[in-house]
């Protein structure tokens, strides 16, 4: 259900609505939007208890959510969502890059990449310290050692760092270094590993797995959401079909859709989704087309000699044409890059 708070309704009114949930046995999620606050209540499958709230001073109805992810549906909040690290606001009219190595290797590497994309126009540096590979033998990343990096390479720069977690045990370590948590596709629903990151408050990329639905997607979402953590980001980052001269088949359907259904701002990833780098650009390109707030990109400098995914990372110079590329394309749908 959805508490609509009366516009000017005070705070007392407000906190008195919250008790009274409570008291019901439902948890509260408040969401301040532009006009009006409305209180999501998670809970029981029964709502019926929570009609009577109707009567309370400064409630102006109670609405049922019928979407089975409730708190990231539109249902929940018309706006969409916008995520602000300092001086960074994704999912506004602007749209954020974010690029970098698949994995950390070493300073000089992270380091010289960071200063690379900076120059080009990302606004954040990604770089994988911790790595989930198909194989146990192929390389796991630098792990704590990596972060360390890549705080040298964010003090350098200025950059903000998106890192992935992939252990709730880690998920402490990481918030210290990253700005931004990544949840990989073969996490998307690893629950508890969800709802550790739905305790904290930095914000989540979370990454649709290959052969994920788009509800199951937003459901995962509902996992971060309902601990307490609204900083989330839904990443299309292609899906397993029959398809095989690329790596995944990226799904642009899902943009619009997801745009349509949630509030949550959406990233696309082009290098996992094609896994080749020559259609990295075009498909960036149509990507912010299709409405993405935003890109997460690999890039390296020397990328036949990457420890992991060079075949689908660009080289400096060709992430510097696709920004420019990307630019007009932004602004021909009305937005900023």
């Amino acid at each position: 259900m959805i508490i609509v708070m009366e516009r000017g309704a005070s705070k007392e009114d407000l906190k008195n609505v919250i008790k009274r949930i409570r008291e019901l046995g439902y948890k509260e999620h408040v969401i301040h939007g532009v006009e009006r606050t409305v209180v999501g209540c998670v809970g029981h499958e029964d709502k019926r208890p929570l009609q009577a709230l109707e009567t309370m001073p400064g409630v102006e109805s109670v609405v049922p959510i019928l979407k089975p992810y409730k708190l990231s549906s539109r249902e929940m909040k018309k706006e969409k969502t916008v995520i602000k690290i300092e001086d960074i606001q994704i999912g506004g009219n602007e749209i954020i890059i974010m690029a970098g190595p698949c994995s950390v290797e070493n300073e000089s590497q992270i380091i010289h990449i960071a200063k690379e994309v900076k120059k080009a126009g990302a606004k954040v540096l990604r770089g994988g310290a911790f790595k989930p590979r198909t194989s146990p033998y192929a390389f796991q990343g630098l792990e704590k050692k990596g972060l360390k990096l890549l705080e040298k390479a964010k003090k350098e720069t200025g950059l903000k760092i998106i890192t992935e977690v992939i252990t709730p045990v880690d998920v402490p370590l990481v918030c210290e270094y990253a700005d931004i948590l990544q949840i990989g596709a073969r996490n998307v629903q690893n629950y508890s590993l969800l709802k550790a990151v739905g305790k904290v408050k930095k914000p989540v990329l979370l990454k649709r797995g290959m052969s994920t639905t788009i509800q199951e997607f937003l459901m995962s979402a509902e996992y971060i959401l309902s601990q307490g953590n609204y900083n989330v980001m839904l990443c299309e980052r292609g899906i397993r079909t029959f398809e095989t001269m690329t790596r995944f088949t990226l799904d642009l359907n899902a943009i619009p859709m997801i745009n349509y259904l949630s509030h949550l701002p959406t990233i696309v990833d082009p290098s996992h989704g094609t896994g080749y780098w020559r259609i990295i650009e075009p498909m960036s390109m149509a990507a912010i087309a299709a409405g993405a707030d935003g890109l997460i990109i690999e890039v390296h400098n020397e990328p036949d000699h990457a420890i992991s995914d060079g075949p689908q990372s660009l080289k400096p110079e060709k992430f510097a044409h696709l920004v420019e590329s990307v630019r007009k394309i932004a602004e021909a749908v009305g937005r900023k890059l």
